[in-house]
């Protein structure tokens, strides 16, 4: 009797061990406990994802029109494009002074520049920006990572199934989905761009720039 209890335990004991096993190595989507909303429309792809930003991101749709050559390849991207699209939130974030600069036509080098930042030439999914270490805009390296949340002066937090470009987060995906193209707007709360493009505000041209 003691022999056949010790024996039923000795399988327990296995049956819980490979149990917790088999969780620890469950795979499951990046974004199961996503904070942000992701759809797809069916749709005029390339018609819908501008008309979609320019009723809801008003700000960022008129710096990108501000860029000619950006507008261009998009249109031309054979597959799609994506658009970091930062929202109203984050332009009156900026204050003040940076907003004035963005009007200021001495500054329209920069916007084509901080334009550039925020267009990708193609489709690129909230998936593969999860599992990216950074994207290439039409204006340069952008570094992406994976949101953090709770901890102390950052340690020990705990990833939330968010991304953040350059620091900024995604708020919410869009992909518009025609035969064709699939054209994917991620709403940020903050530019992309880097910081540093504010020193050459107030200035004819940026240093280094053709």
């Amino acid at each position: 009797m003691i022999s056949a209890t010790n024996s039923l335990a000795r399988i327990l004991c296995c049956s819980l061990f490979l149990l917790q096993a088999t969780s620890a190595f469950q795979t499951s989507s990046p974004f199961q406990n996503t904070k942000f909303h992701q759809r797809i429309v069916r749709s005029g792809s390339a018609t819908h994802a501008e008309d979609f930003i320019a009723k809801n991101f008003p700000t960022c749709y008129n710096i990108l029109s501000k860029n000619n050559d950006v507008m261009k390849k998009m249109n031309k991207a054979e597959k799609g494009f994506t658009i970091f699209a930062p929202n109203e939130s984050a332009f009156k974030a900026l204050g003040d002074k940076k907003s004035a600069q963005l009007k200021d036509v001495r500054n329209e080098e920069l916007v084509e520049k901080i334009a550039a930042y925020h267009c990708i030439a193609e489709p690129v999914t909230a998936d593969k920006l999860f599992n990216s270490g950074g994207v290439v805009t039409l204006g340069g390296e952008v570094p992406a990572e994976r949101s953090v949340s709770g901890g102390l002066f950052g340690v020990g937090g705990k990833e939330d199934g968010g991304i953040k470009l350059n620091g900024s987060k995604v708020v919410n995906s869009s992909e518009f989905v025609d035969d064709e193209k699939t054209c994917i707007v991620h709403e940020m709360d903050d530019l992309i761009s880097p910081t540093i493009l504010w020193r050459y505000a107030d200035q004819l041209r940026i240093p280094g720039s053709s």
